[in-house]
């Protein structure tokens, strides 16, 4: 069997930045060994499997070690290929998840995510201080999965040097640091102490929760938000009651066939 892929970068228009991610497009759903097997020798952040039935696709995200139950960039960069290389007529398709349907939207060069809005609760942890070296202004967390911390301003984002064997005795497997931008509504980074690279490049799930914070402290909707990795990412952001539409570009590194 030959599987066509296409490794591409996510909200970026230009290679080597971003979030990279694999689309493998798939006539029928593999064995979960597999598909994981493929994961790991792509040896990207997430690889996005797509599986097609007449006009509806359903899809997975999985990385080097695990399943994932939602993928931001993953999702955009599977909508980046359906609408450029499989039906550039589209404006729309759904991706149909093992847990819900997301809307996607392609607009004015931009490929727009339709995702539930989530809110944050407080939180509190020396953990947090230590492992990071900064005390935050707030601190909150999010259904005990992700630590969100808001600092006081964007070069504080930049400086943070974090501990990852201490963050590591976190019960919650995400920290989101956060602060106002200089040119920019807001800037961010995202950890994953658990990770074989603990820095996620660009978190578009993380702006499900970003999003809805930045909209009511600013009293906007529409946001420009940038994500301070090495490598980095700007990102378009809406927040409309209960839910959240993440925009952003992508652009293709290269494309082949897997030799299965």
């Amino acid at each position: 069997m030959k599987i066509p892929i296409y490794h591409l970068d996510a909200f970026t228009d230009k290679i080597f930045s971003g979030n990279p991610a694999a689309v493998c497009l798939l006539p029928e759903w593999l064995s979960d060994e597999n598909l994981k097997n493929i994961a790991k020798e792509n040896n990207l952040p997430v690889t996005a499997f797509l599986v097609r039935k007449d006009n509806e696709f359903t899809i997975r995200w999985i990385t080097p070690e695990y399943e994932l139950d939602l993928c931001g960039h993953g999702s955009l960069s599977a909508a980046f290929v359906i609408f450029n290389y499989l039906e550039p007529s589209w404006s729309k398709v759904n991706l149909k998840s093992r847990a819900e349907i997301i809307e996607v939207f392609h607009k004015n060069n931009l490929i727009t995510l339709n995702f539930p809005a989530k809110s944050l609760e407080n939180f509190s942890s020396h953990l947090l201080e230590e492992g990071l070296g900064s005390v935050p202004e707030e601190i909150y967390q999010y259904n005990n999965e992700r630590c969100f911390l808001v600092y006081r301003d964007e070069e504080e984002i930049k400086q943070l040097k974090p501990n990852i064997e201490i963050l590591k005795k976190l019960s919650q497997r995400g920290i989101i640091v956060t602060a106002r931008g200089n040119h920019h509504d807001f800037v961010s980074r995202t950890f994953y102490p658990h990770k074989i690279i603990p820095e996620d490049p660009v978190t578009g799930a993380s702006h499900c929760l970003l999003t809805p914070y930045w909209s009511k402290k600013l009293n906007k909707k529409e946001l420009y938000a940038k994500q301070l990795s090495e490598r980095g990412g700007e990102i378009v952001c809406e927040y409309q009651g209960d839910r959240v539409f993440i925009s952003g570009k992508a652009v293709l590194y290269m494309q082949g066939m897997i030799h299965e």
